[in-house]
């Protein structure tokens, strides 16, 4: 019992969606509690405990048709649903997902109609969350790359190209108006940054 425990232990981790045979349940796993795993349902509700050696990780299937049954649920307790997802342009897979949607709207098919909008607002999760603000981020300096510095001349259509500091670019503009005499720049300062979650 204790080298079953001990494998589950390794063999999940904590928020791991499983199929709980026992109760023909799925949940995630929440971690150990005694001898038993510590499961809940998805979208919340009260907790269970499992046999570890029993708990296998949940089908795709399996996984959808508990979404879809906490969906249900939130529903009927009078908690609105968000509005269907919008798919995010240039994107196949939402397109693909969002044809599965109307087809299944077009055939009053509801229970399609659910599915194929868990799984679409499941990619844009994985896909497209900082692009649809379902994730915080920061947008912080990047590290690994200084800023650039670039000129270019408002006279004719030469510039300098990037260049690592300001000094680089004006030795850039002096020989510049040596050859050709012109005298007006536009300069340009460019840092990196990435937007980190937070």
């Amino acid at each position: 019992m204790t080298e079953n425990t001990e494998s589950t232990e390794s063999q999940f981790e904590t928020g791991t969606v499983v199929y709980d045979p026992v109760s023909d349940n799925v949940g995630e796993y929440r971690g150990k509690a005694g001898p038993y795993a510590l499961l809940r349902p998805l979208g919340g509700g009260r907790e269970w405990e499992a046999r570890p050696e029993t708990l296998r990780p949940a089908s795709p299937g399996e996984r959808l048709s508990a979404a879809v049954r906490a969906a249900n649920s939130r529903s009927f307790q009078g908690q609105r649903e968000p509005a269907s997802p919008v798919p995010v342009r240039d994107c196949a897979a939402c397109a693909d997902l969002a044809a599965l949607r109307d087809d299944a709207r077009a055939r009053h098919d509801g229970s399609a109609e659910t599915d194929a909008d868990v799984l679409l607002r499941r990619h844009q999760l994985r896909y497209h969350a900082a692009l649809l603000g379902l994730r915080e981020y920061a947008l912080v300096p990047d590290a690994s790359a200084g800023a650039e510095y670039e000129t270019a001349c408002t006279e004719c259509p030469a510039g300098s190209g990037a260049r690592p500091g300001p000094a680089d670019v004006e030795e850039w503009q002096r020989g510049h108006t040596r050859e050709t005499g012109h005298t007006r720049y536009r300069r340009t300062v460019a840092d990196y940054a990435v937007l980190a979650s937070r």
